[in-house]
C-alpha cells in the first residue's frame, strides 16, 4: 500500500475534527443543558482511541491483516478506494453540516427556535452527518483494520441516536417531521 494513503486518511480526519471543533462556536442554545452532555465528543473520542489502541496491539487486532479484504493484494487493490469513501464521507458530514448551519448540537438535543432543516443532503437523508461519518470509518477500516471496531463503534451509536433525534423531531415539528420522514431515508439512502 502506498505511504500517501495513509496520509490522505489522517488529513481527513484531521480536516473533519478542525471544522467540527470551530463550527461548535455559535450555535443556538440547547433548550436543556448538562455539563456532562456539553462533553459528549471527548467520552466518545477517548473510547474510540482506547478500543483502537487495544484492538491494534491484541492478538486478534494484528489477525484482522490476514482476514479478507485486509490481507495481500486485494488490499492494495481496495485501499485506494477506502480512501476515497473516507474523503467522500468526511465530504458529505461537513456538507451536511454546513446546511445545518446554528441548528447543530453534539447531542440529541432541542435548540433554541429550532428550524427543521430541509436542503443540501437533508433532501434525502434525515442524518446525512451520521451518513457520511459512516462512511468515512468504513473506507478507513478498508484501510487500517483497526479502524473495524471504531466502525461499529459508531454504527451503534448512531443507530441509537437516529432512534432518539426521530423522536425528538416528531415532538417538536408534529405535523412537518412525519411528511418529511415520507419522502426521505433515515441513513442510507434506498435501504433505511
Amino acid at each position: 500500500m502506498s505511504i500517501v494513503i495513509p496520509w490522505i486518511m489522517v488529513a481527513c480526519w484531521v480536516v473533519f475534527i478542525l471544522y467540527w471543533v470551530i463550527s461548535a462556536f455559535g450555535v443556538k442554545r440547547d433548550v436543556r443543558t448538562s455539563p456532562w452532555r456539553r462533553w459528549w465528543w471527548l467520552r466518545i473520542a477517548a473510547i474510540c482511541i482506547v478500543f483502537g489502541w487495544l484492538w491494534g496491539t491484541s492478538r486478534w487486532g494484528k489477525a484482522l491483516h490476514y482476514v479478507g479484504f485486509f490481507s495481500g493484494p486485494t488490499r492494495e487493490i481496495l485501499a485506494p478506494i477506502g480512501a476515497l469513501l473516507t474523503i467522500l464521507g468526511i465530504g458529505i458530514a461537513i456538507w451536511a453540516r454546513v446546511h445545518l448551519g446554528r441548528n447543530w448540537s453534539p447531542v440529541p438535543t432541542l435548540k433554541e427556535e429550532h428550524e427543521l432543516v430541509t436542503s443540501g443532503p437533508y433532501k434525502l437523508i434525515r442524518h446525512p452527518i451520521y451518513t457520511g461519518i459512516l462512511l468515512a470509518a468504513f473506507g478507513s477500516a478498508i484501510v487500517t483494520p483497526t479502524w473495524l471496531i471504531v466502525f461499529v463503534i459508531i454504527l451503534v451509536m448512531f443507530v441509537w441516536r437516529v432512534h432518539v433525534e426521530e423522536r425528538l423531531m416528531l415532538q417538536q415539528f408534529p405535523t412537518q417531521y412525519p411528511e418529511y420522514k415520507k419522502r426521505t431515508w433515515a441513513l442510507i439512502p434506498y435501504v433505511w
